[in-house]
């Protein structure tokens, strides 16, 4: 297949750094329910590829969504969904496991169900599909087309799950509802087709410890499972390093799991609780293994409230001590007012400002008081000062509308606090300032304390939304609102039951998939399927539950209890603020272990202080500066990493120059980079044989046992071939060549004839008219089927070589085999490759 007929070809050719290729008898796709930009990017699967790859009876290959491009492809020619590692049919797998991280992936959790030839009902289907992640606390939706779902943290369950299908394997009766009847004794692990039956027959009339009667007897519902230590819970420090450019793409080290702060909207808030710490040593650690595992220039510190995270000045410190002078930048998710920082500003603007979010989420103190956002409009000017006076020009702020008790002089709060932004952004900096503010629909969530609240209604939102939009455009304020109509799915699917299952699979057979992609939903489809189904989903939006209703998430057991929630359901009504929980317990059902979190401790001062020496093999000395000198290399890029682009390539040949640790120069400024400079890049899918790129390299610095290295830290099709010195004044690579020989493969080839006895062939673009025969030099047969061409520019007239291909052999450049083999410069009176007379040739570059 000719990955480069779809767009972003390096989402499906595999064999990426830290990759793991491995057999066994217990094979395991992770499925993400996405493309494999927002997969690669999800710590959890991370997590879990390398936990499952240790065990030595066990392995686990990576399967994601394809784009409509790519499935329609797949569907035209019988080509089912496969894995990445080994290319493997989905339906081949012993377990398949998916992510549950947003509601309106369930559409495609169907679809790669059936793209990889598995029945998508439970009760149809041999193979065994589990899935896990925050969804999971409500499994009813989609328990129809879920064998068993794992409630909790992953790192432990998944090797006790592995461990008793692996025993149930060797010594079970072969029948799949014997294991599930088995499985669903473990520890976190809720079965639909166990659980369900059991919950229906055990009905009772007992209270719980609350007086509040849950309809489910205790015993039949299923404790969410967590782990007790970050610390020794196991943690990928060389992930696979995706080719393709990622949502995330950098060093993710989460700090801590859980957040203290309560804030009543926030599900993950809940049912990530108790809050667990990482060791400033640990995470210190992994941050340096994992850098150098992968060539990355970012980490970023992950949690739910990384400004909370009891160690963060201190670590934050330390990291710069160490890796600053790599050049490596370091960055915090979205932050609470009260917890910007000055000290930690200062210290992640010493190597350069990354983006910067704050979430203040309600416009006035009055609804951030019923959300539990426990902050002033002082403390949130106090904050825009703090990170304006440290030099930050681009700020994001996300509000949501729609909250609990919300009246119009709440939602006109919010263009005030985006123009009190503005104000002070200017007033400190003086400089132009980039805005953006989010508006995103409340969804109220199972497991919180607003889950008894329906959603307002589509047009209520709506309305607010166009509010906001009048009123908050403005110049330095750009507003990005979230579709209603998505929100409204969200909400229907994270609070129903499995009376919407026939919707979800009406709309998958009505090609609904990929619904959080705006480009790709299509709500007249959901409609379609509603009208075809008699299910509005508005009604489960919108639905408000009694106190003492059972709710359909009641058999989840998340460690928090509901009388805890409905006390934070009542006060929220007053405003009244719940305090941080690591102040004083606040009695909400978890017995949380003093372990869990660690206070502010690991190494001092004292002990960091000392000079720090890079271990990762820079030669750099404070004492003496050398004086740059100018190499160039030649490389190739063949096979199927033909596909990557141009900045991919970039991208990769950046990280693998800091795994190797060359010695390399950076630019000044706000946003220091590689100081490495590339010739006419290579379209995708056209391979190359002797491509080049020129860095400035600080010497000392051994070219031979360079090159070996830097050959060592690639991947296979991406390879150099020379290095060497030239002069500093050297021209440009872009500016030098001017000429490129390719040679061309294809079923037919003969059409090249009627363009050589063509006086002109003529193509129109943007400033005039371009003769293509002009730039044809030569042409000469080279095989039944294959030419070399050589083409020029005609001075600052590039050559475009989709525009020849049409013209030389009426075909696009994705029909035909195309490797460009040489390049060019005139030089002299003539034609001389970029590295035929280098200036320097020597095995080691000495200190000038």
């Amino acid at each position: 297949m000719n990955f480069a007929s779809f767009q972003k070809p390096s989402r499906y050719i595999n064999h990426e750094i830290n990759s793991i290729h491995k057999q066994s008898k217990m094979d395991v796709a992770l499925a993400f329910p996405d493309v494999y930009e927002v997969g690669m990017s999800h710590l959890g699967l991370k997590i879990l590829y390398g936990i499952i790859n240790s065990l030595p009876y066990a392995s686990a290959e990576r399967v994601f969504s394809p784009w409509p491009d790519m499935e329609e492809e797949m569907r035209a020619h019988g080509i089912p969904l496969t894995s990445l590692e080994s290319g493997r049919p989905l339906k081949d797998f012993s377990v398949v496991g998916f992510s549950l991280q947003y509601e309106l992936s369930y559409t495609t959790v169907l679809n790669m169900l059936h793209l990889g030839g598995i029945p998508l009902r439970a009760a149809e289907r041999s193979n065994l599909v589990i899935a896990g992640g925050p969804c999971a606390v409500n499994p009813l939706p989609m328990s129809p087309f879920i064998d068993a779902f794992l409630i909790g943290d992953g790192e432990e369950a998944i090797v006790d799950f592995l461990d008793l299908y692996h025993s149930w394997k060797r010594s079970g009766d072969g029948k799949k509802q014997s294991f599930l009847d088995e499985l669903s004794g473990m520890a976190g692990m809720y079965v639909p087709s166990v659980h369900r039956a059991s919950n229906l027959r055990e009905r009772c009339p007992v209270s719980d410890h609350s007086g509040l009667r849950s309809g489910l007897c205790p015993s039949s519902r299923v404790k969410r499972r967590f782990i007790i230590s970050l610390d020794d819970a196991p943690f990928p420090v060389n992930p696979v390093l995706p080719y393709a450019s990622i949502v995330h793409d950098r060093v993710n080290i989460e700090v801590s799991r859980g957040c203290s702060m309560g804030c009543r909207f926030c599900q993950a808030g809940m049912i990530y609780r108790p809050v667990r710490e990482r060791s400033p040593e640990k995470v210190l650690e992994l941050a340096e293994l994992s850098l150098r595992n992968t060539g990355y220039e970012e980490v970023s510190f992950t949690s739910l409230s990384a400004g909370d995270y009891s160690c963060l000045p201190q670590v934050v410190r330390l990291f710069n001590k160490k890796f600053a002078h790599e050049r490596i930048a370091l960055s915090l998710p979205s932050l609470r007012v009260g917890a910007v920082n000055k000290e930690v500003l200062k210290e992640i603007r010493t190597v350069r400002k990354t983006g910067f979010t704050i979430a203040p989420e309600a416009g006035s103190q009055r609804l951030r008081g019923v959300i539990n956002k426990d902050f002033s409009d002082e403390d949130y000017e106090r904050a825009l000062y703090v990170l304006f006076e440290e030099g930050w020009l681009h700020l994001k702020l996300y509000f949501m509308i729609g909250l609990p008790t919300e009246t119009q002089n709440d939602i006109e709060a919010i263009p005030e606090m985006a123009a009190k932004a503005l104000r002070i952004a200017r007033k400190q900096t003086g400089r132009f300032v980039n805005i953006n503010v989010g508006i995103s629909p409340f969804i109220p969530k199972p497991h919180t304390p607003f889950q008894w609240t329906g959603q307002d209604p589509v047009d209520v939102l709506q309305q607010k939304k166009d509010f906001l939009r009048r009123v908050l455009p403005r110049k330095g304020i750009n507003v990005k609102g979230h579709d209603i109509r998505m929100s409204l799915l969200e909400a229907a699917f994270a609070r129903g039951d499995e009376g919407l299952a026939p919707l979800l699979e009406k709309a998958w057979a009505l090609r609904c998939r990929l619904d959080g992609w705006s480009e790709v939903f299509d709500f007249t489809r959901w409609q379609e399927a509603m009208e075809l189904t008699g299910i509005d989903v508005a009604e489960y939006a919108r639905r408000t539950f009694a106190e003492n209703e059972p709710l359909p998430w009641d058999m989840i057991d998340t460690g928090v209890a509901k009388e805890y929630l409905i006390r934070e359901s009542r006060v929220a009504a007053a405003g009244t603020i719940t305090t941080d929980c690591r102040k004083s317990c606040n009695s909400c059902g978890l017995a949380c272990h003093q372990n869990m979190v660690v206070e502010e401790s690991g190494p001092q001062n004292s002990g960091e202080e000392k000079k720090y020496i890079p271990s990762r093999g820079v030669s750099v000395s404070p004492s003496r500066l050398f004086r740059t000198v100018k190499m160039r290399v030649s490389f190739s890029k063949t096979g199927p990493l033909r596909y990557l682009s141009h900045l991919e390539v970039v991208a990769l040949l950046q990280r693998a120059i800091r795994r190797a640790g060359f010695p390399v120069e950076y630019s000044k400024g706000f946003h220091p980079v590689q100081e490495l400079s590339f010739g006419p890049p290579l379209g995708v899918g056209i391979a190359g044989q002797n491509e080049y790129f020129d860095m400035k390299i600080t010497p000392p610095f051994d070219i031979v046992n360079g090159k070996k290295k830097l050959n060592m830290t690639l991947p296979a099709g991406i390879s150099v071939n020379d290095m060497a010195v030239i002069q500093d004044n050297s021209k440009s690579l872009n500016s030098f060549i001017t000429r490129y020989e390719y040679e061309i493969k294809g079923r037919n080839l003969s059409h090249i004839e009627g363009f050589l006895s063509e006086k002109e062939h003529i193509v129109q673009r943007e400033k005039g008219q371009v003769n293509l025969r002009t730039m044809l030099a030569d042409a000469r047969q080279t095989g039944s089927n294959s030419l070399l061409i050589t083409v020029s520019d005609l001075g600052e007239t590039k050559v475009r070589l989709h525009e020849l291909m049409t013209g030389l052999f009426g075909c696009r450049t994705e029909d035909l085999d195309i490797t460009r083999v040489a390049l060019y410069g005139w030089e002299k009176g003539d034609w001389t490759k970029p590295m035929s007379n280098p200036e320097v040739r020597m095995k080691i570059v000495d200190v000038a």
